[in-house]
């Protein structure tokens, strides 16, 4: 893929449920190689929907989604799924073999991988992250925010393209949140994090989405988009008491 390829463009997507409600009304947005970006929204504007678009897990609406030059649909859909690699925010629902390294070749195993070439695959990812020295244990043993890092591990295994995070910083203590945080500052791979976690957003993502009613309602600087008392009230987006985002330094 060369480097002009957005990760993703989502162009004209709209959909609705077969109960007739619809979750989106024609999503635009195009991110490109490396960014990271926030996807922010009040509850029911359509976060989970879009994202279940991404690799495929919903179709049948209308409009078009591109991941590295190639449309999700049926054609590529094994491929689109390896390249979208989906945290989801329980861990429990991606963690289910005896042992982290097991969860961690689940999917690399799955598409063909095997022998050495697997093992530095599960090891590269468990480095990533932080987690070697745990690839025998049994992921129920690990505390919340270790088994959310193997979570991303059993993603990054697949070396996706982009790497989608819902609701990453949800049920983690302080030091499990910055561990996090410098984790995922350190991968070369583009991210979406979905979050109602503003000051994680800020922190993390120079570039956030604000999702509104099944539309983007705003896209620009994190910072920006935060101070904007009216944007931030008209959405029902609200940072925690005390918190300004203006006094706050954006790491790259």
């Amino acid at each position: 893929m060369d480097a002009v390829t957005p990760s993703l463009e989502v162009a004209g997507l709209a959909f609705a449920y077969p109960d007739g409600h619809q979750a989106l009304f024609g999503v635009d947005l195009r991110i490109a190689r490396g960014e990271r970006v926030a996807l922010l929204g009040p509850n029911g504007a359509g976060k989970t929907t879009l994202v279940l678009h991404l690799n495929g897990i919903l179709t049948g609406g209308a409009g078009t989604v591109t991941v590295a030059g190639l449309p999700v649909g049926k054609r590529h859909m094994a491929e689109i799924r390896r390249k979208v690699g989906i945290v989801f925010q329980d861990p429990d629902d991606q963690l289910f073999m005896p042992t982290v390294r097991e969860d961690v070749a689940f999917g690399p195993a799955a598409s063909g991988l095997r022998g050495p070439e697997l093992e530095a695959r599960v090891r590269t990812a468990l480095e990533q992250v932080g987690m070697e020295a745990f690839a025998d244990r049994p992921p129920h043993h690990l505390s919340f925010g270790q088994r959310r890092r193997v979570a991303v591990a059993t993603v990054l295994a697949m070396e996706p393209e982009i790497l989608v995070l819902d609701e990453p910083s949800s049920n983690l203590d302080p030091a499990s949140r910055r561990e996090l945080a410098d984790i995922l500052r350190s991968l070369d791979v583009t991210v979406l994090m979905v979050t109602h976690d503003l000051p994680y957003a800020l922190e993390l993502c120079p570039r956030a989405l604000v999702l509104s009613e099944g539309v983007i309602a705003a896209d620009g600087r994190t910072g920006e988009l935060l101070a904007d008392d009216a944007l931030m009230r008209e959405h029902r987006l609200e940072l925690p008491f005390g918190f300004d985002p203006r006094s706050v330094t954006m790491g790259a």
